[in-house]
């Protein structure tokens, strides 16, 4: 399995959208739609919360929610900052999934008992808080939410714990954790694996590792060494009989 560092994750986004012009918010919706179909395959009954921070790997939790209630699932968003702080994609799809009634809940400065009670009535806990920019220790309500999880995950083993992208406290590229961090049972990345899921030390804090395509073109995913010419045009010949 290739492995990219944070930068090289990075390339390829901005070339994906700058060279090909795919908009950001159509990688994120591929993206989100992709780790939906993998949480439905690996945890495909009870209710689901989706704990989201700021930034993209927020915005892939919104899509997330709103690809899973259209799968029939139970669904419910509980943020560490108000939606309509965020920005430009993630931005877009918090307020798609407000517009939609999704449940959203803002927690923001919560104790950690008002996020263990939020979370507690979910079979599956999905960490949208954080993603491959972040570094350092998680602080404030990031880091209360990151032990809501591990906590509900201590107090009732059956709970399912999904990172999107990668556990939020796991350093892309060092694989180390330097201050809190999700304990996974499934990791669903995009584009590649990253550089850090190689440390042996990142394994049990990975789960399952998935990798989910954001639909960046095969001869970008070529150059970065992701995929061969011969798996390319095998794809391509699939593609023509369908």
């Amino acid at each position: 399995m290739p492995h990219l560092s944070r930068e090289q994750v990075r390339d390829i986004d901005r070339r994906a959208i700058d060279e090909f012009g795919l908009p950001g918010v159509v990688l994120m919706e591929n993206a989100g739609r992709g780790a939906a179909t993998a949480i439905q395959q690996h945890f495909p009954t009870g209710a689901v919360a989706i704990l989201c921070g700021k930034g993209n790997n927020a915005g892939d939790g919104y899509v997330i929610a709103r690809h899973l209630e259209l799968m029939g699932r139970t669904v419910t968003l509980l943020t560490a900052v108000e939606p309509q702080s965020l920005t430009g994609d993630a931005l877009i799809n918090a307020t798609v999934a407000k517009r939609a009634g999704i449940p959203i809940t803002t927690l923001g400065n919560a104790c950690l008992a008002d996020w263990q009670a939020a979370v507690e009535p979910a079979a599956v806990l999905v960490d949208a808080l954080l993603g491959t920019g972040a570094s350092g220790a998680p602080r404030g309500n990031l880091a209360t939410a990151i032990t809501a999880i591990n906590a509900a995950k201590t107090q009732r083993p059956s709970t399912a714990v999904v990172a999107i992208d990668l556990p939020s406290g796991l350093d892309c590229d060092s694989g180390t954790a330097p201050g809190d961090c999700v304990q996974a049972d499934l990791t669903v990345t995009f584009v590649a694996a990253k550089q850090g899921f190689s440390n042996a030390a990142a394994q049990p804090l990975l789960g399952t590792v998935e990798v989910v395509s954001i639909g960046a073109p095969a001869c970008l995913l070529r150059s970065a060494g992701l995929i061969t010419a011969k798996a390319a045009s095998r794809s391509r010949t699939h593609a023509g009989r369908l």
